[in-house]
């Protein structure tokens, strides 16, 4: 009765069908929920998780044979394929157990043993060996396999590490590297285009076994097969020209699809859709696909390259191990000839190594006519460094896409902004100059798929109606059949998917201009998740928003519902989805957005307001924002992305209060006027760690280097000024303050032309050393902080000195706030002479108003009213309207203040826009950068003064320089 009340209540107050959904509260906590299990660093997590645990396997089964020419009866079989824990070789056959923070000291790589278990043939005997080592594989933080997967908070930082790191990252040789997301086309996939005035389809195949590129192309009215092969494996002397042609069908054209006992009728069907592809884009041009659309694209993650690299150094171990049976089984032995003894497992371990640590070039291995060949295809900016600038730089650095795109062809399609990228990658973040729109990073919930089972998938599609007539199905690049009734098993997979009978990350979804019907089951593919509307109402309602505040639901749960799915950029194309509960259209919408601003990436995430800013500039607070400085001090002004990303913990600058007024002629062109006693608190102080390391080496003439105590003065006995900081053993001690070319390492080698050691000489070799000391160069003193001495892979010792220098703000250094208004200061003045207002407060930085009305930067302006209305309250909060709240307080609606000049003691003229700016120090500082000389090193060659600031390099006087001179009255 009281449902039927509220139901007349409603029709009374004349709410109808088409009226707005109410909204929902607190929606925005789906998104934390999502992040704790997929998004930002999980996909290279799961990528690398599912490749030492299931492609691994499979690339190993791929290959599992290696047969011998020299004996038929020969072979090795490999029967399984593991990855273990990480570990640190000691001596032969023994190692120990090793943490990501002792890789790191030591210059280790971080790293788990791969062992197989194989049967092979050894004299006349078949053996089974088990766990036999072939290599070893870098390990990912946080993977399954890593020490630190699975940690509390406190046993993390027993373990010498941060909890908020987000993993996903490799360490080689001592060095954090990260392998970037790739951009790439999709494989198996028909992909129409135009090519010099061309029409042709071209299908790129990638199969464990094979990888091949097949072209329907038009040729003098003629439609044309063109391919090519990077593994062709046939071998012409045993076949007939017709078993050749077969063969080549059968595993070189379309390789992708399966052909059993030479049955070539499906591949025939699939090669006729690509005719009829190019004859329907001749006729229509809008039937030709852009290259550019996202859903033809796949993105390459750690997992799928590490397969990649790994399967092809497999490949070459194996075709070492036959060239080795070749050529030693004919030989007559003694004992009978035993491959284990032949096998190398350091060639997988140095390739991986190698493929992570440089620009990694990608190998390929492929065979002709009996004769194999080695061919490396160089992959530029696939690796890089990880950057520790920030903890926002490092976490930026982890959600960068990489297009392979050549940077230097100034084309505007590959560049420009897709709408197929909406909310799958961030619109702001992206480089100025020739990276601009090929490097670009991924949106806060975006997630990228990992392949997952196909049979399952093409069992249920048989069985619920796909036969051999009318519409197409294509199943992972393959043809599965036909039907008639594709709504309606679209609709079926939809609820299977719903009800979690098959995976999340299944698409499905229709193309009507070709009259087929896609299941996308393959790695690579951008989704983010969705909730589903039903009739015109979100399925998720307020009871279950209030489930997740008590903790009772997690993400995971909304999905199991049905509530919530994922949908990737083809299967969006075929949904209408609504941004706000109030554009919900009960009889089109299918989904609603969890969260508008989810479509920012991480860096953007952090610009308050940046709905209010010109687009540029957030562009170039994303870019600023990686550069930032390390001072924990956490904003006034917070978004949401601030609180989901963590960067509320380990914030990257500090509240400053900001005058919007001009102070004498030093502020022109963005320049800001610091006060002297904020600096003197501590405002804009950072700490800049350097470090200096050397190793002790061994030679192959029995020599080696040597550190000697400090050198003393022959006449008074002394030790030398520059070795004034060593101990005894030569080395500097913590706490000591360094100067410029003081010694910290009192190190000597001996010279290359020395001869080994003979037993017969009478006397001992006298060696004259050759000092190679480590020195301290800068401008300003540092401080010794630690030393540690220890031993890298090679058994060499190994000295690091990490040094430390407090650097406060001076004329030059660089300053910006989160809006893209970057500036240097241009003068620091006395607190006495600096405005105040009329409660005494004393800005710590004056900006010049002119920097607002050009750059529209309004969000800055809307920050400094909201922070000033956070101070307040003294309290975190959400605010509705900001200038009530000052108006609450006694300050005026608009933030203006009266404000006293410093050095008269009058009221200035006009009101003074005041308040809190969350301003970020820059790597760019005065100090690194200042250089001058008046004599110094010159080259030998050319006897010029040498190049650059680090070897005290000239400064050339230019034309534009003389020019100057001369204009100031130079003869």
């Amino acid at each position: 009765m009281g449902e039927l009340n509220k139901k007349q209540n409603d029709w009374d107050s004349g709410k109808g069908l088409r009226d707005p959904v109410k909204c929902l509260e607190d929606k925005w906590k789906l998104v934390p929920s999502f992040l704790q299990v997929k998004g930002l660093v999980k996909q290279h997590i799961d990528s690398f998780n599912y490749f030492i645990n299931v492609e691994i396997k499979k690339i190993v089964q791929a290959n599992e044979k290696v047969f011998c020419d020299a004996d038929p009866l020969f072979y090795i079989k490999y029967l399984n394929a593991y990855v273990g824990t990480p570990d640190l070789e000691e001596g032969f056959n023994v190692s120990k157990p090793t943490t990501p923070h002792e890789c790191r000291l030591r210059d280790m790589t971080y790293s788990a043993p791969i062992t197989v278990d194989i049967e092979y043939i050894r004299g006349n005997q078949r053996v089974i060996k088990n766990k036999q080592l072939i290599g070893r594989m870098p390990l990912m933080l946080r993977s399954s396999n890593c020490v630190l997967t699975n940690k509390s908070d406190y046993e993390l930082a027993k373990l010498n590490e941060c909890p908020h790191d987000p993993g996903g990252y490799f360490i080689i040789r001592g060095q954090e590297k990260v392998i970037l997301i790739q951009e790439q086309l999709s494989r198996n996939r028909m992909i129409v285009d135009e090519f010099k005035g061309a029409i042709q389809c071209q299908v790129t195949s990638s199969t464990h076994e094979k990888k091949t590129r097949t072209n329907v192309i038009v040729k003098n009215g003629k439609y044309v097969l063109r391919h090519n092969a990077l593994s062709d494996t046939s071998n012409s002397k045993n076949r007939t020209p017709v078993d050749e042609a077969r063969e080549l069908l059968a595993t070189t054209i379309l390789a992708h699809v399966a052909v059993e006992n030479y049955n070539f009728y499906v591949k025939a069907i699939y090669l006729a859709i690509m005719v009829k592809r190019v004859i329907e884009a001749e006729t229509n041009k809008a039937a030709i696909d852009d290259p550019d659309y996202y859903g033809n694209k796949r993105l390459e993650l750690a997992g799928s390259l590490l397969a990649l690299m790994f399967e092809d150094l497999f490949k070459r171990f194996n075709w070492e191990m036959k060239m080795t049976a070749d050529k030693l089984i004919p030989k007559i032995k003694v004992a009978p000839f035993d491959i284990v003894k032949y096998m190398r497992p350091d060639l997988i371990a140095n390739g991986l190594f190698a493929a992570i640590s440089s620009v990694s070039s990608l190998e390929f291995l492929f065979e002709i006519n009996g004769t194999v060949y080695f061919n490396t295809k160089y992959k530029h900016g696939v690796t890089q460094i990880l950057s520790r600038l920030s903890y926002i730089s490092a976490l930026g650095m982890m959600t960068r896409v990489n297009s392979q795109f050549e940077k230097t062809r100034k084309v505007s399609g590959p560049r420009s902004l897709q709408p197929s990228q909406w909310g799958m990658l961030c619109p702001s973040d992206t480089p100025e100059g020739e990276a601009c729109g090929l490097v670009k990073n991924l949106a806060l919930m975006t997630h990228i798929t990992t392949e997952c089972s196909e049979a399952p998938i093409a069992r249920l599609a048989c069985n619920a109606g796909v036969e051999d007539t009318l519409t197409f199905w294509l199943f992972s690049g393959n043809i599965l059949g036909v039907t008639r009734q594709y709504k309606r098993l679209i609709k079926v997979f939809r609820m299977f998917r719903r009800r979690g009978l098959i995976s999340s990350f299944v698409s499905i979804y229709p193309n009507h201009n070709q009259r087929t019907v896609y299941i996308c089951s393959d790695g690579g593919r951008l989704c983010r998740p969705y909730i589903i509307v039903e009739k015109g109402n979100p399925l998720v309602l307020q009871s279950h928003i209030n489930e997740l505040n008590r903790g009772i639901k997690k993400f995971q749960d909304f999905l199991n519902d049905g509530l919530i799915e994922y949908l990737d950029v083809n299967e969006e194309n075929d949904s209408y989805i609504a941004t706000t509960e109030l554009e919900i259209d009960p009889y089109v919408t299918t989904h609603l957005e969890i969260e508008p601003f989810t479509i920012l990436g991480v860096c953007a995430g952090l610009v308050p307001y940046p709905h209010h800013n010109q687009s540029p500039r957030n562009t170039y607070q994303c870019a600023m924002g990686k550069q930032a400085m390390v001072y924990p001090q956490c904003p006034m002004v917070k978004t949401r992305t601030i609180e989901l990303t963590n960067f509320d913990k380990l914030p990257a600058g500090q509240n400053a209060t900001v005058a919007v007024m001009s102070y004498s002629g030093y502020d022109i062109e963005d320049a800001l006027i610091l006060n002297r006693a904020s600096i003197d608190r501590g405002y804009g102080r950072c700490l800049v760690y350097k470090s200096a390391k050397t190793t002790m080496k061994r030679y192959s003439n029995q020599t080696s280097d040597r550190i000697l105590g400090p050198s003393r003065d022959a006449t008074t006995g002394k030790v030398i000024k520059s070795h004034d900081i060593l101990d005894a053993d030569g080395i500097a001690s913590p706490g000591e303050m360094v100067e410029n070319r003081q010694v910290l390492i009192n190190k000597q080698m001996p010279p290359a032309n020395v001869s080994s050691v003979s037993q017969g000489q009478p006397q001992p070799q006298v060696i004259e050393y050759k000092d190679v000391p480590v020195t301290y160069k800068g401008p300003v003193e540092s401080y010794i902080e630690t030393v540690m001495v220890s031993s890298n892979s090679e058994d060499a010792f190994l000295i690091k000195i990490l040094l430390r220098q407090t650097r406060i703000p001076e004329i030059g250094d660089k300053f910006s706030s989160r809006h893209g208004q970057k500036g240097v200061t241009g003068l620091i003045v006395q607190q006495e002479d600096m405005p105040f207002n009329d409660r005494g407060i004393c800005p710590d930085m004056i900006m010049n108003p002119h920097g607002f009305p050009s750059r529209m930067t309004v969000g800055k302006t809307i920050e400094l009213l909201a922070g000033k209305a956070g101070l307040m309250e003294g309290k975190f909060h959400y605010v509705r309207d900001v200038c009530k709240e000052l108006e609450k307080h006694g300050y005026n609606y608009h933030g203006k203040d009266i404000f006293y000049s410093g050095l008269t003691g009058e009221p200035l003229e006009a009101y003074i826009y005041s308040g809190p700016v969350y301003y970020q120090k820059l790597k760019h500082m005065v100090q690194d950068k200042m250089h001058a000389r008046a004599r110094g090193p010159r080259a030998v060659l050319t006897r010029q003064p040498t190049e650059g600031r680090s070897r005290d390099g000239g400064l050339r006087l230019g034309e534009m320089e003389r020019d100057c001179l001369i204009g100031y009255g130079a003869r």
